[in-house]
C-alpha cells in the first residue's frame, strides 16, 4: 500500500499543507514540528513524488554512486568509469539526451549513512544506483539493506553492486559484479611460499568487510595448502581475537582500516612479535605503502630483507620503489560495466552474478628471503 502525504500528516499530527513546507523547505516551521513531521516520514517510509510524478513507479534522471570514500583511488576509479556510462557526452548541443545525473555519496564506510542516502534516493525516485566496494558483515545491516533495495527496486529503480558480493536476498538486484578477492589471495601468497618465504605477517583490512574477510581467507588457505601453521590472529590493539595462541605467521595478522598509517603501524607491531618474518601481505597497496615505510624506518631493505606485496593494482603501485607486487583488479573496466548495467545497455549476466578475476602482478618488491 503507497503511503500519502495524508498518512504522514496524519501520523505527525499536523495539516498536509505543514508536511508539505517541511519537504519542500520553502516555508519556515517551528523545529519541533519539522522534527516530528520528519519522524513520521522515516517511520512510515514515505517517498516524496517529483512535481511531475503521478505513477508510483516513476523516475528521474538522478543515479546515485555509494562509495567508501572517493578519495581512495579504488573507489574513484570505479566511480569514475560508471559514470562514463551514466552521464557521458551528449549531442553537442546543450540539450540532455539519454543521459542521467551521475551523484557521488561519501559514505565513509558508515553503514547507518550507507542507509540514508539510499533513503535520500529513494525519496528522489532515483533511476539507479551503483554501490562500490566491500559490504559490511552484520546481520541487522543486511535486513535492512535488502528491505530497502527491494522497495526502491519496487518503484522503479535499477539496483547494481559493483565490486560487492550479493546480499543473502539478493532479488532486488540487476546484477552484483563481485571481485574474486578470496582468489587473488591465495595466489600472492602462493607466489611468496613459492618463492620460499615461511614466515609471512599479514596487514588485514576492518574485520567487519566482506573483502578484508574473502582477502585473508584465500591468504590462509596457501598457507593451510602449504602446511604451514593458521592458528591465532590479533587486532590493531594486539588482542587476540581467535582461539588461536600458536606461533605461527597466522597468527601475525593485525587489522586495521585501509589507510596508510594502518600499513605502517600494523607492520611495526609485525616486526615487533616477530622480528624473523620475511614477507609482509597487506590488505592493499595504500597499506602497502605504509608497510614499506614501517620496514625501512626499521633499517630494512625492501626486498633483500623484507618483501612486501599490496592488493588492487592502484595507479601509483607501478611507481613505487621497488615497484610493488600486487593483485589487479580491472577496477575500471568493472565500474563501466557497472554504469552499462544501471543504464540498461548490457544484459545482466546469469543468474545476475558475475566473479570478476583478480590478476596477480609481479614486481620488484618481493624477491626470495635472504639465506644466513
Amino acid at each position: 500500500m503507497t503511503v500519502t502525504l495524508a498518512d504522514v500528516a496524519a501520523r505527525a499530527r499536523v495539516s498536509p499543507a505543514t508536511v508539505s513546507r517541511v519537504l519542500n523547505g520553502n516555508y519556515p516551521v517551528a523545529a519541533s514540528t519539522r522534527e516530528r513531521v520528519l519522524r513520521a516520514v522515516d517511520d512510515l517510509d514515505y517517498v516524496l513524488n517529483g512535481p511531475a510524478s503521478s505513477l508510483a513507479a516513476a523516475t528521474s534522471d538522478l543515479v546515485g554512486i555509494l562509495v567508501n570514500d572517493i578519495a581512495d583511488p579504488f573507489f574513484g576509479i570505479m566511480a569514475g568509469a560508471a559514470q562514463t556510462q551514466i552521464g557521458g557526452p551528449g549531442d553537442g548541443s546543450g540539450r540532455a539526451g539519454g543521459e542521467k545525473l551521475a551523484v557521488i555519496c561519501n559514505t565513509g564506510g558508515s553503514p547507518e549513512r550507507e542507509l540514508t542516502y539510499l533513503t535520500l534516493l529513494q525519496r528522489q525516485r532515483a533511476a539507479a544506483v551503483v554501490l562500490t566496494g566491500g559490504a559490511v558483515e552484520n546481520a541487522d545491516h543486511q535486513a535492512a539493506m535488502a528491505a530497502k533495495l527491494a522497495k526502491m527496486a519496487d518503484a522503479g529503480t535499477r539496483i547494481v553492486f559493483c565490486g560487492r558480493p550479493p546480499l543473502p536476498d539478493g532479488d532486488a538486484l540487476v546484477a552484483a559484479l563481485a571481485f574474486d578477492n578470496r582468489g587473488g589471495g591465495r595466489r600472492l601468497t602462493e607466489h611468496l611460499i613459492s618463492l620460499g618465504h615461511r614466515r609471512i605477517g599479514y596487514v588485514a583490512g576492518p574485520p567487519e568487510r566482506t573483502t578484508t574477510r574473502h582477502r585473508l581467507e584465500g591468504h590462509r588457505e596457501a598457507l593451510r595448502a602449504a602446511g604451514l601453521d593458521a592458528e591465532g590472529t590479533e587486532d590493531a590493539e594486539g588482542t587476540e581475537d581467535t582461539k588461536g595462541t600458536g606461533t605461527g605467521q597466522e597468527r601475525l595478522t593485525v587489522h586495521g582500516p585501509y589507510d596508510r598509517r594502518s600499513g605502517y603501524e600494523a607492520t611495526l607491531e609485525i616486526l615487533r612479535r616477530e622480528p624473523g618474518i620475511t614477507a609482509v601481505v597487506a590488505a592493499n597497496d595504500t597499506v602497502a605503502l605504509g608497510a614499506c615505510a614501517a620496514v625501512r624506518d626499521q633499517g630494512l631493505r625492501i626486498p633483500q630483507d623484507i618483501s612486501v606485496a599490496g592488493f588492487d593494482d592502484l595507479p601509483f603501485s607501478v611507481d613505487a620503489v621497488p615497484a610493488l607486487t600486487t593483485v589487479r583488479l580491472p577496477l575500471f573496466e568493472a565500474g563501466a560495466r557497472a554504469g552499462r548495467l544501471a543504464m540498461g545497455k548490457e544484459d545482466p549476466p546469469p543468474g545476475g552474478i558475475a566473479t570478476i578475476a583478480a590478476e596477480l602482478m609481479i614486481r620488484g618488491s618481493t624477491a626470495p628471503p635472504r639465506v644466513g
